[in-house]
């Protein structure tokens, strides 16, 4: 008797509990809870097969970024080759006072007379010579050129101007490696502020530049596609033998980069001259790169 009551026990209970609650699941009370539990459950298998998905989605992304580069490279690398070199300069280049090799400079004396007449002038003179690579970052490297010579607009509006037009012919110019140009703009520059100043007893308002206006001497060459630099510098030339020389420049250890940190924004914001002077200091080599020799050569 026991044994039948035990086995006539079992039978009930599973059909009557376990299959009657599911129908009639939404209750007053607890319908919208068991309905979000239903969800999740129901969302999470759902978001694990999409997770897969979505990285292979971003790979076609990374693959088009990668193509748009090579493109750029593409359109860039035709314009330096065709244009016709006129002059060759060098620049001999030392790193933490030992000697890294010569790089040798292609000037474009046609195409960009006024940057290539610039160049040639500092090269030869004593502009270039002792003075240090200032910024190193990915794309390029930057020479600090003559802090002595004075700003003039004229010299840079020309230039400005050579570059509008050597953009409008050949596109993206800082597209590939080995390109070599002078700064004439800064576009992170902020526009002069207005200033209340007191002359001849009168008050007179007048634009004070913050910041150090390009003075047309600093030059860069591109280790890569630096797009940045086509609103900011004149093509004067291509590097035709040393690119190993830049290399080893573009190797040499920066200091960080903090424009990022909030403490540095609100100083910028609120015009704190030490966050200006910490700017100049980022993407710095912390170990001397300069050009110890440079000049013209007819090798």
């Amino acid at each position: 008797m026991s044994q039948r009551i035990l086995n006539t026990a079992k039978p009930t209970p599973a059909p009557a509990q376990r299959h009657h609650p599911s129908p009639p699941q939404p209750p007053p009370k607890l319908g919208r809870r068991t309905a979000a539990a239903a969800i999740a459950i129901a969302a999470a298998p759902a978001l694990l097969s999409v997770s897969p998905a979505s990285s292979k989605a971003q790979e076609p992304e990374a693959e088009a970024e990668a193509a748009g580069a090579v493109a750029i490279d593409a359109a860039a690398a035709p314009c330096l080759a065709e244009l016709p070199v006129t002059v060759r300069a060098f620049l001999d280049v030392s790193i933490g006072g030992e000697p890294a090799g010569r790089i040798t400079v292609g000037l474009f004396g046609d195409a960009a007379p006024a940057g290539a007449s610039r160049f040639l002038s500092l090269v030869t003179g004593v502009g270039y010579r002792r003075k240090e690579f200032v910024k190193i970052v990915p794309g390029y490297v930057q020479h600090g050129g003559v802090v002595s010579y004075p700003a003039n607009p004229a010299v840079t509006d020309r230039l400005a101007a050579e570059a509008d037009a050597l953009r409008a012919r050949c596109g993206a110019v800082h597209g590939a490696a080995g390109a070599v140009s002078i700064v004439v703009r800064d576009p992170s520059l902020p526009p002069p502020k207005p200033k209340l100043v007191a002359k001849g007893g009168k008050l007179k308002v007048e634009e004070e530049q913050v910041g150090v206006v390009p003075n047309g001497t600093e030059f860069v060459i591109t280790t890569g596609a630096a797009p940045e630099l086509d609103a900011s510098a004149v093509l004067v030339g291509r590097v035709l033998d040393g690119m190993d020389v830049v290399a080893k420049i573009a190797a040499v250890p920066t200091v960080k980069d903090n424009a990022g940190s909030p403490y540095f924004r609100v100083a910028k914001l609120i015009g704190d001259k030490r966050a200006v002077v910490a700017e100049r200091g980022f993407n710095r080599p912390y170990t001397k790169v300069v050009v110890a020799n440079c000049g013209v050569t007819t090798d």
